[in-house]
């Protein structure tokens, strides 16, 4: 049986659309939901938008922190999602960050602002702030992360078992090799996990603790980057675990050079404010009990000292902070 050319270029035809679609429907972006990924030959070319821009990113592992934040901190042009109701959000933490072409953050931060700080290679800021010619030599590396979450029931499950699927989860949903785990703990309901990688140990290829720290805490707190056809679940024996609260602690290699001798003007807004209405309330009650014939010597020695200890604790806190 002869088969004709026509039908031959035809086949063919529908071979290349079939191989086409399997590539497109495989040509995804597996850590953002906001991906935008093309087919480009055998090759899967993602971007993310940051901004009025598209920027390139890879999509086999976490993206970096610095791309994900800038894009956070830019929602209405870059068309984030809205929050879930109940989702807590670290507004304090959040800032629009300069970030390297690789996705790293820059050393010195300044959030289109005036005021300028350091920051580690996490994006968390290490120093006082300063003006525009606040200096940074160097990105000091966050080598270990601590992440603290409760558990939202008392189940008994065996320790063993737990630890294994938390570590699990971590390496199969952040693609984070076993061993940059170093610790799991449990203390309670609380639950402690420690990823620690210097710098000689994490290779150009390997997923920074700083970012799968980043993905874990959205993930906990109901406002995942991840599309949400693969939620976050801790499974022991086919059952989810679910958690809560989630606590990041950030360590560098180098001691963090904030000051603790400065205060905010909020602080010392409060402090001045709490001290004018206890020295009226001691003006009230004084004036309150001359009247009334109460006042006696007893009285207005612990009256004096009161105030006097009370003062005493403003100075040393004062001094302490200047």
């Amino acid at each position: 049986m002869t088969i004709s050319p026509l039908f031959r270029l035809g086949a063919a035809l529908l071979c290349c659309i079939l191989i086409s679609q399997a590539l497109g429907q495989d040509c995804s972006c597996n850590f953002h939901v906001k991906g935008d990924c093309q087919a480009n030959g055998n090759a899967c070319v993602c971007k993310l938008p940051i901004g009025p821009d598209l920027t390139p990113i890879d999509c086999t592992k976490p993206i970096p922190k610095c791309f994900l934040m800038k894009r956070e901190s830019n929602p209405g042009k870059g068309g984030r999602r809205p929050k879930p109701e109940n989702a807590l959000v670290d507004n304090d933490g959040l800032y629009n960050p300069d970030c390297e072409g690789n996705g790293i953050f820059k050393a010195r931060q300044c959030n289109n602002t005036e005021t300028c700080w350091c920051v580690n290679s996490a994006g968390v800021r290490r120093t006082d702030k300063g003006d525009k010619n606040w200096k940074c030599t160097e990105l000091v590396r966050t080598f270990w992360v601590i992440v603290q979450l409760t558990r939202n029931n008392t189940d008994s499950i065996p320790e063993a078992d737990l630890k294994k699927a938390i570590a699990d989860t971590i390496t199969n949903r952040y693609k984070l090799p076993a061993k940059f785990i170093t610790n799991i703990e449990f203390e309670g309901p609380l639950i402690y996990i420690d990823l620690k990688q210097n710098t000689t140990e994490k290779t150009p290829n390997d997923v920074d603790i700083a970012d799968v720290g980043y993905y874990m805490e959205k993930d906990v707190k109901g406002d995942p980057i991840i599309p949400l056809d693969n939620p976050f679940q801790i499974l022991v024996n086919g059952k989810n675990v679910p958690v809560k609260e989630p606590l990041i602690y950030y360590i560098d290699e180098k001691p963090h050079e904030i000051s603790m001798k400065r205060l905010t003007a909020g602080v010392i807004a409060v402090i001045v404010v709490v001290v004018v209405a206890i020295v009226a309330g001691i003006v009230v009650l004084v004036l309150t009990r001359r009247k009334k014939g109460r006042y006696e010597k007893a009285e207005v020695h612990a009256l004096v000292n009161l105030t006097v200890g009370f003062f005493k604790c403003i100075l040393d806190l004062w001094d302490n902070c200047l």
